[in-house]
């Protein structure tokens, strides 16, 4: 079983970055591909980023594409999501899950964190 916990959400302005982490408990961290995704109030859960368990493979969704950077650490049981250039429609709570497949639909993943907070102020 694999517990997470998310962290470092907050208020930032528009054009300002904010880094998320994820830190998760047990010792087959490295075997999980880990994603992010992201709710805004009255909208589903949406795919943001996943990284495979090596951390080579990366993917996104469109609307973050060169603006967001998915990364991991195993040796620190931690998976990362640097946000820049934010806008106010990243404004959500943002989730880390982990799966053993690689998958970008979120009730398909197994595990996931609280989630985080970010708002992004205009």
């Amino acid at each position: 079983q694999v517990q997470l916990v998310e962290s470092g959400g907050g208020l930032v302005q528009a054009g300002g970055s904010l880094r998320l982490s994820c830190a998760a408990s047990g010792r087959t961290f490295s075997t999980y591909f880990m994603g992010w995704f992201r709710q805004a109030p009255g909208k589903e859960r949406e795919f943001v980023a996943v990284i495979s368990w090596s951390g080579v493979n990366t993917y996104y969704t469109d609307s973050v594409k060169g603006r967001f950077t998915i990364s991991r650490d195993n040796a620190k049981n931690t998976v990362y999501l640097q946000m820049n250039s934010l806008k106010p429609g990243d404004t959500a709570v943002y989730y880390c899950a982990a799966d053993r497949r690689l998958t970008t639909i979120y009730h398909e993943y197994d595990y996931w964190g609280q989630g985080t907070q970010v708002t992004v102020s205009s």
